[in-house]
């Protein structure tokens, strides 16, 4: 992972927007289990933590290369990119899940031109599903779109497909294991849950059936 994993990990941990509970998992909206429950949201919150991971989040996207736009995933991502887009001193857009159905019916808000390249904002990566289409709205106008940045992913084999079938490169400030690791070493769980809690991103469909609570 990169230099900024651990730093970030502790600041989600320490702002509890990361919580564990293996032993009563929360289930989400999809239906499926999980020993996680990660709400990057609460950064809103705390002005000193969200200029932090701001700053973190400005470093990776310079490293990353030159960009036009800074383009928010709705509705999680929007907050983040708009104080991005001011650090960087950049034109921001946010983009829906899909168009509107009524107005002018667009998917982007903010304005995109053909061939800028745009930097696309996640606070958090599962499936990358919702990304994906985020990057595939920004192609559609012209523009260029390949590169993704959260402020943690759980590493899940779905994402990697999605994003790999999509041309799509990943930068995360934080990784999974790496918040599991840090949560263990700051005695946010327990060290014998720890890899239950790991299992869980390798395979989530079926985590909770194998735990016996379905």
């Amino acid at each position: 992972m990169n230099n900024y994993s651990e730093k970030t990990a502790e600041i989600l941990l320490n702002i509890h927007a990361v919580s564990f509970n293996p032993k009563k998992p929360f289930r989400y909206s999809s239906g499926i289990l999980s020993p996680v429950y990660t709400d990057c949201r609460l950064l809103m919150s705390y002005p000193k933590e969200r200029a932090a991971i701001r700053n973190l989040y400005a470093k990776m996207i310079k490293s990353a290369g030159k960009f036009d736009v800074i383009a928010g995933t709705a509705t999680a991502g929007i907050p983040h990119a708009a104080w991005i887009a001011d650090k960087l001193k950049l034109p921001m857009v946010y983009v829906r899940g899909k168009a509107k159905d009524h107005g002018k019916g667009n998917q982007i808000e903010g304005k995109v031109k053909r061939k800028q390249k745009v930097a696309v904002i996640e606070d958090l990566i599962s499936t990358g599903e919702s990304s994906t289409e985020t990057v595939r709205a920004i192609r559609k106008e012209g523009a260029k779109s390949s590169y993704i940045f959260s402020i943690i992913t759980y590493g899940m084999n779905k994402s990697k497909e999605n994003f790999k079938a999509s041309g799509i490169k990943l930068f995360s400030l934080t990784d999974f294991p790496t918040v599991v690791k840090v949560a263990e070493q700051i005695g946010y769980i327990k060290t014998k849950d720890k890899d239950i809690i790991l299992q869980w991103a390798q395979d989530p469909a079926s985590w909770g059936k194998k735990m016996g609570f379905e």
